[in-house]
């Protein structure tokens, strides 16, 4: 069972739902150590003291706000577990909205939330009920790790499951990186289109999917605890050269993925082969007509 990270209870207007709070995600990342290389010995990180001077151990070590550079207000556990706030023991259910109103880059970790006891059996399926038929996720504030945080609850399966969100000031403003403004033609619209179709799917399965980074280290660790040549690398693919056409790049993709998926050649609109320019005589130019082308605040959900 994974471990319980929080206690408390779902607040839902006047029904009450004890829940636990438990990681709906594990990380599998390969992790390394620091070594001393000459005889492989350990390094560690130790904690020292910088007025005693001497490393403590982590029964002396506590929380503080540096006020100034010589005031720091010391803020204990027992503090923090007992905020004034009716979220520091509860996950405070304000409104439900439509998913699709979220915008993503909000949305974080997710956490299982798991009925404390036969007692919270029945308001747990009944919150998990209503949400499923609403069509909704319920947004929340909660207290945890020093701060209160912003969440939704939504239905997985037959449990609920808890997302971090973070605040609208945490967003940081997308037209810092904005692209420059440049001019996108129909047909390489349409030819765009053409190659996410044939890279749509119903979902994400697929063996392409998988973590191959971390299969390729723990291949590699296999074979040096074994004494033997790691497995050879294979050759990358060349490196893309900078897109000169666009169109062509696009009618290239669109073959080489049907082409992975075993498909026949793609249909796709073939934009005529540039023009190359060539040196203009000296000579009274013709008039044309030229074509013209439209060249932190407060913190509230």
């Amino acid at each position: 069972m994974p471990q319980t990270i929080w206690s408390g209870a779902i607040s839902f207007g006047l029904v009450t739902v004890p829940i636990h709070v438990q990681s709906a995600t594990e990380d599998h990342s390969v992790r390394f150590h620091q070594y001393h290389l000459a005889d492989m010995g350990r390094v560690r990180v130790r904690k020292v003291c910088e007025v005693e001077n001497r490393e403590v151990q982590q029964s002396e070590i506590g929380k503080g706000y540096e006020w100034s550079k010589d005031q720091v207000i010391p803020i204990s556990d027992a503090e923090l577990d007992n905020l004034p706030l009716p979220t520091a023991k509860a996950v405070e259910i304000g409104a439900f909205v439509p998913l699709e109103s979220v915008d993503p880059i909000r949305i974080g970790e997710g956490y299982y939330l798991a009925p404390d006891g036969q007692v919270a059996a029945k308001p747990y399926k009944l919150l998990r009920e209503a949400l499923g038929r609403s069509s909704r996720v319920a947004v929340a504030k909660w207290a945890w790790h020093g701060r209160e945080r912003l969440g939704i609850l939504r239905v997985r399966d037959d449990v609920l499951v808890l997302h971090l969100m973070r605040w609208p000031d945490e967003i940081r403003d997308s037209a810092e990186v904005a692209p420059p403004a440049v001019q996108v033609s129909d047909d390489e619209i349409d030819g765009a289109l053409a190659l996410m179709e044939t890279m749509a799917r119903d979902d994400l399965s697929g063996d392409e999917f998988r973590d191959t980074y971390t299969e390729a280290l723990e291949q590699i660790i296999e074979a040096k605890r074994e004494h033997r040549e790691p497995p050879a690398v294979p050759e990358p693919e060349a490196e893309p050269g900078q897109v000169l056409d666009l169109m062509a790049a696009l009618n290239a993709s669109v073959e080489k993925a049907k082409a992975a998926r075993g498909e026949g050649e793609a249909d796709v609109h073939e934009m005529p082969a540039p023009k190359k320019k060539t040196a203009a005589k000296k000579q009274p130019a013709k008039k044309t007509a030229a074509k013209k082308q439209s060249a932190r605040k407060s913190r509230s959900a």
